[in-house]
């Protein structure tokens, strides 16, 4: 690992409507290294690389690639100088192929789609990604659609890697194919960066990390010189360790469980649900788990209303004691189902509209307003609760979702989720 910097900031800052979201940071990424950068929700992880991406403008300071002063006006100028972003939400064109995505802008003037997906194959292949290189990306998954952004990532041979969040949707087995890979592209000179809120990941494979909090950078250094506690008490200001991670479970954190409030039986989908059962219980968290495309989703999706289960010999479903077969979502929210998506950005929010108009048509949707028509102090009485209780950054509540941090977009759809006063939340890997 060499020393001279390939990214170095400088008191770079950058605001919205005059609220900064990084402040004077000073950060540096060294030739082949994996740099673990870490914090809160809203702490400017995101926004820090975006700069570095040419996805947004820094407001000050300045920024050097490889010792020269540098300023990129789209992320395919940065890309054309080295530098790539694998995304939290994917940019990847929906209509298109795997093949064709991961190729997209290096056309040839005559193209053969077999020879594309033939070579798409082999190199998923050699990063140890299963993805069928001819599936249209609108028809992947989570996960899969992660898979094609790295890998679009590696093959442009860029000398910078941001992976902002890469393993949130990957199975065990795919992050240790994954992290693998990460050590191939160190071992070949390329310097990573990489967002996580998984603090042992960060531990276990970066080199050096870095945190941030609210804006600013708190903590820089070797790996080896933090803990799981160091690293807690950088990213909030105080230690949790006792707090929560170390606390035992008494008898009084075991609620007792109330009536039945959800029962399926035998609920299927083609091939993507079959014969599912269970029941769901008051007062209770259950916990759902299953292996990427092992059909969690769909059934959750099918029990909200989202998809529908066979018309014949497609089991039952039950919501507080009386059978229910939703046809759209809002028939599930009125009865008090709410589903909260892995995708908030295609599934989750309305990006150009405000945090405030995000949270009151959760409560049109359920049917809850006084007002017959549209109240803009309604709007802001239900906004100011929901952004105090959830801690949602923002200007005010005005501010459009697309201007947030991603932990604070994730915060809007869980709140527009809570607004509607649901009788059971359906968290999908919140």
């Amino acid at each position: 690992m060499s020393l001279q910097p390939v990214i170095e900031m400088r008191n770079v800052t950058k605001a919205y409507r005059g609220v900064p979201a990084v402040k004077n940071v000073n950060f540096s990424l060294l030739k082949g290294e994996i740099h673990a950068l870490l914090g809160e929700n809203g702490a400017g992880k995101s926004t820090l690389t975006k700069i570095m991406a040419g996805v947004v403008d820094a407001s000050e300071g300045e920024m050097l690639h490889n010792g020269a002063a540098v300023r990129f006006a789209s992320p395919f100028e940065a890309l054309q100088n080295g530098i790539a972003m694998v995304f939290q939400e994917t940019s990847l064109v929906p209509s298109m192929t795997v093949a064709q995505n991961i190729y997209l802008g290096e056309e040839k003037f005559l193209n053969r789609l077999r020879g594309i997906y033939i070579a798409a194959q082999q190199f998923l292949q050699s990063l140890n990604f299963t993805v069928d290189p001819t599936a249209t990306v609108a028809t992947l998954g989570a996960a899969k659609r992660q898979m094609v952004e790295i890998a679009r990532a590696v093959h442009h041979k860029a000398d910078v890697i941001i992976f902002d969040e890469p393993t949130a949707t990957l199975t065990p087995e795919e992050k240790r194919h994954f992290f693998a890979l990460m050590k191939r592209l160190k071992s070949s000179g390329v310097s990573i960066i990489f967002i996580t809120h998984a603090l042992e990941e960060a531990l276990a494979h970066a080199d050096r990390i870095s945190i941030l909090r609210d804006g600013e950078l708190v903590e820089s250094g070797a790996s080896a010189d933090f803990d799981r506690d160091k690293v807690v008490r950088a990213m909030v200001g105080r230690s949790l360790t006792g707090e929560i991670y170390n606390r035992r479970r008494t008898a009084a954190d075991l609620r007792k469980p109330g009536r039945q409030i959800l029962s399926v039986r035998d609920v299927s989908m083609g091939n993507m649900v079959r014969n599912n059962s269970f029941s769901i219980f008051e007062k209770q968290i259950t916990g759902i788990f299953g292996l990427v495309g092992s059909g969690r989703t769909e059934t959750f999706k099918i029990i909200s209303g989202i998809y529908k289960r066979d018309f014949l010999r497609g089991g039952e479903v039950v919501f507080d004691d009386k059978p229910v077969r939703y046809n759209v979502p809002v028939h599930a929210v009125q009865d008090g189902i709410i589903y909260v998506t892995e995708d908030r950005k295609l599934e989750g929010f309305f990006e150009t509209m405000s945090i405030a108009e995000n949270f009151y048509s959760g409560a049109l949707a359920a049917g809850l307003t006084k007002a017959k028509f549209v109240s803009y102090a309604e709007m802001q009485e239900i906004s100011a609760q929901w952004s105090k209780r959830l801690d949602v950054k923002a200007i005010n509540d005005n501010a459009r979702v697309v201007e947030l941090s991603g932990g604070n977009q994730q915060k809007v759809v869980i709140g527009k989720g809570l607004a509607q006063k649901p009788k059971l939340v359906i968290f999908d890997e919140p």
